[in-house]
């Protein structure tokens, strides 16, 4: 069965939208004061890179524990590169996964990033339609 959303964007000022979501969360929408904004909250497009680092990490980090990896921290580290002609698009999205634990596997962590991109993250399946994609990890052992 499909899933449904809903979200409404309210004018506020000039550039400046505010977004409140079907779940009562509210995100402030502008752009900076070289575009004509106040810069008072996220760019769109960087809302798309906010998506895909919670989407990732939402993914990831249930994979890895199931897994019975130890993880005491995680980080996701997302750079974006856009088309220089508009509409601009991301083109490459890179992800860094920092990851802080106890013995943490690469195997574990190659296979939940792998099961993240095919299976579970919706974020990242429809960006790569546009942008190549590329994920990858640093493990750090916990004190």
């Amino acid at each position: 069965m499909a899933t449904e959303m809903d979200v409404r964007a309210t004018w506020a000022t000039e550039w400046q939208f505010e977004i409140d979501d079907d779940t009562g969360h509210h995100v402030t929408l502008d752009v900076d004061e070289q575009g004509g904004g106040h810069n008072e909250g996220f760019r769109p497009m960087g809302m798309l890179l906010v998506a895909i680092a919670g989407c990732m990490g939402m993914s990831v980090l249930p994979i890895l524990l199931k897994n019975r990896q130890q993880v005491t921290g995680y980080e996701l580290h997302v750079h974006g590169v856009r088309a220089p002609e508009h509409p601009k698009v991301f083109t490459e999205i890179s992800i860094e996964h920092v990851v802080s634990g106890h013995n943490v596997q690469p195997e574990a962590m190659h296979r939940s990033i792998e099961l993240a991109e095919t299976k579970y993250c919706g974020v990242s399946a429809m960006l790569g339609k546009t942008a190549r994609i590329t994920n990858t990890f640093r493990l750090l052992e916990a004190e």
